[in-house]
């Protein structure tokens, strides 16, 4: 039987590169999600039987539809996060914390709450796709984003525990500096492209960015049966950018 993957936030970027790269295993069946049809339907085209479900899991009554369209789930990838902030640090207003946390947190806890029973019973998985700017400080992150991705880092490493005993595995993926299509740093790019490089030249050891690709090669692995052993655990993809260990 056919494991089924639920990716949220997969109509582009890192979450359509991990549906694209796991699609190529027949073994799998890879469920789409995102906010916009039109993208949806576009990223279904191009991954072969694939199927999507519409909804925006930052809403609680998005959520419960989705918790009923999905009747069997073997593996759940949390994937939706937003680091883009308008106010300078210091200055966040409340609602913009508020946000943050909504985007880059609950997004993960509330459909992780929502499909909990469902992979308790198929033995399933979890993987959240965090950031290296929960880890340690990253010069120029939003703050708020920073906070929200170290509470979804310390979420991973508190709730395996609780799962772990249930069959259940959750790990994370801390991706550094990733260049997709319409990413911070393709606009970054476009803007002064010598200022970028300069910029990944003294921060990351391999003085490249990273690849969507690179942080689904290992998603890939995570789900693949040589992660038997591996629960709560958090995969920095950076280059060799941050220094915590």
């Amino acid at each position: 039987m056919k494991k089924d993957i639920f990716i949220t936030g997969s109509s582009s970027g890192i979450g359509f590169e991990i549906a694209n790269n796991l699609s190529k295993n027949k073994n799998y069946k890879i469920i789409l999600n995102g906010r916009n049809k039109k993208k949806l339907l576009k990223a279904c085209n191009k991954i072969k039987d694939s199927q999507y479900i519409l909804g925006d899991v930052t809403s609680k009554k998005s959520l419960t539809k989705l918790g009923k369209k999905i009747k069997k789930l073997d593996i759940l990838i949390c994937n939706v996060g937003n680091g883009s902030s308008s106010s300078k640090p210091g200055s966040e207003t409340l609602n913009e914390w508020k946000k943050s946390f909504d985007d880059n947190f609950y997004s993960s806890l509330n459909i992780i709450k929502i499909f909990e029973k469902k992979l308790i019973k198929t033995k399933g998985m979890i993987i959240c796709i965090s950031s290296i700017c929960g880890i340690e400080y990253t010069e120029g992150a939003p703050i708020t984003y920073s906070v929200s991705k170290s509470a979804l880092n310390t979420l991973i490493k508190h709730y395996s525990k609780i799962l772990g005993p249930k069959g259940v595995k959750l790990n994370g993926v801390a991706p550094g500096n990733i260049l997709f299509k319409g990413s911070t740093w393709e606009k970054k790019i476009k803007k002064n492209k010598k200022k970028v490089q300069e910029i990944i030249n003294s921060k990351v050891s391999l003085k490249k960015l990273g690849s969507a690709d690179d942080v689904s090669s290992i998603v890939n692995y995570l789900v693949s049966n040589n992660s038997n052993f591996i629960n709560g655990s958090i995969f920095v993809v950076d280059g060799g950018q941050i220094s915590s260990f």
